[in-house]
């Protein structure tokens, strides 16, 4: 009997290009299964040769969704490239701007791309399971209230970024643009807005979500449930931090693995190639590729939500701490909600069905980070580095380091960028 081929393409909801092939067996059983990103992009190669401080600019265009974390990251490279320590003035900026990112953009996942499954319902009519869908569900005010905090987030994105979908302020050594004293009421307005955003969404999620035991049941089978490495960043005391840190990775029962600097990447992370897409796969060096399996003898990590947990001993602020313990994570997901045991290490989620309510919990620290630092003494005022421009390069061209010791027009890309 031949192959019977399920084809899903377009795949819709998420950014960039997306298809998946399904291969059943003469008993109509999925025999194999591929997830293909059919879209070229050739960052790699054509970044090689430009002038290194090009990057913030040139990757930020990888992604229209989550283009501050490419542009942050590359901007963070530079620092080192150059060798030279942001200010205090300058680290609290980007600070804010990233922790604003990262609230509005898993808003956009929750609300619109990834949510509408499980806040509309996996058994709802496909035609429903979208924004609008959510918004009948909820109600419109609550769909407003989304769209408003959004939209204020964005701004704040956007004041020093320029813009919000490219943002243009990573220097080497700095941003280029201040917090004008005028500007700071506004700021910390909306960084109080953000923490009651973000308590509200991570009790509707607990509402019309955690309460349903259908919902419960799926997202905790073994459907939704693999067994591997798990990495994250985390601060000194392995809690969350979202902008700095170091890598920490644990193996699937929950024991470090590793830990190390961002800088030492390469000798932790490889990356595998296939011949039926243009993504490719990373795994753990050391552990080296065994195909797409599970279990500790896999160098098969995870990353984002379901891992940024698995990682942390805890939340870095005490009202996401709080609502960490209090959510009994490990006992919850476990499926054992009678004994609602305690998180303790060695212990790991495991099902991927976890992350929409999992990345609500970062978005307490991010929003709580963001108020705490924009409601601290006066920071913006710190020094003249804190001007606009203040960082070893003025422009993306012209070399202005504090010493004057920075070469101009400044390195070049001889590798590929990750």
């Amino acid at each position: 009997m031949p192959t019977r081929t399920i084809t899903i393409d377009p795949i819709t909801r998420l950014e960039g290009h997306g298809k998946i092939e399904i291969f059943l067996d003469d008993r109509g059983e999925v025999e194999r299964a591929y997830l293909q990103v059919p879209e070229l992009r050739g960052f790699e190669t054509f970044c090689i040769g430009r002038p290194a401080e090009d990057m913030p600019q040139i990757t930020s265009r990888i992604c229209g969704v989550c283009p501050t974390a490419h542009h942050m990251a590359a901007t963070k490279a530079l620092d080192d490239l150059y060798q030279v320590q942001p200010p205090p003035t300058a680290l609290k900026i980007r600070d804010v701007v990233y922790n604003a990112f990262m609230l509005e953009d898993h808003a956009l996942h929750v609300y619109i791309l990834g949510g509408p499954d499980f806040i509309v319902g996996p058994d709802a009519p496909k035609e429903l399971r979208n924004v609008v869908g959510v918004i009948q569900k909820v109600g419109v005010d609550v769909g407003k209230r989304v769209i408003a905090m959004r939209r204020r987030l964005r701004d704040l994105v956007s004041y020093f970024g320029g813009k919000v979908i490219h943002p243009v302020f990573g220097l080497p050594g700095g941003v280029s643009k201040g917090l004008a004293a005028a500007d700071l009421p506004g700021v910390k307005q909306t960084a109080r807005e953000a923490v009651d955003f973000a308590r509200f969404t991570l009790q509707l999620f607990k509402d019309v979500v955690l309460k349903n035991d259908g919902y419960l049941k799926l997202i905790t089978s073994e459907a939704y449930t693999h067994r591997t490495y798990y990495m994250g960043l985390v601060n000194n005391r392995n809690q969350p931090d979202f902008y700095a840190g170091k890598i920490r990775v644990v193996d699937p029962s929950g024991t470090e693995y590793a830990s190390f600097p961002t800088q030492h990447y390469l000798a932790y992370i490889g990356e595998r190639v296939e011949p039926w897409t243009y993504g490719k796969f990373c795994f753990l060096k050391p552990l080296g590729w065994t195909g797409f399996v599970d279990g500790p003898e896999s160098g098969v990590y995870a990353v984002a939500p379901l891992a940024r947990l698995n990682v942390a001993d805890g939340m870095a602020t005490p009202e996401a701490q709080k609502a960490y313990a209090a959510a009994d994570v490990a006992g919850f997901f476990r499926g054992d909600v009678a004994k609602r045991r305690q998180v303790s290490k060695g212990s790991c989620l495991r099902s991927h069905g976890n992350p929409r309510w999992l990345e609500i919990m970062p978005w307490l620290q991010s929003a709580c980070r963001g108020c705490g630092v924009t409601h601290a003494p006066p920071w913006w005022r710190m020094g003249e580095r804190c001007a606009a421009g203040s960082g070893v390069l003025r422009t993306i061209r012209l070399s202005r380091a504090p010493s004057g010791t920075a070469p101009s027009p400044g390195p070049r890309c001889s590798a590929r960028w990750p």
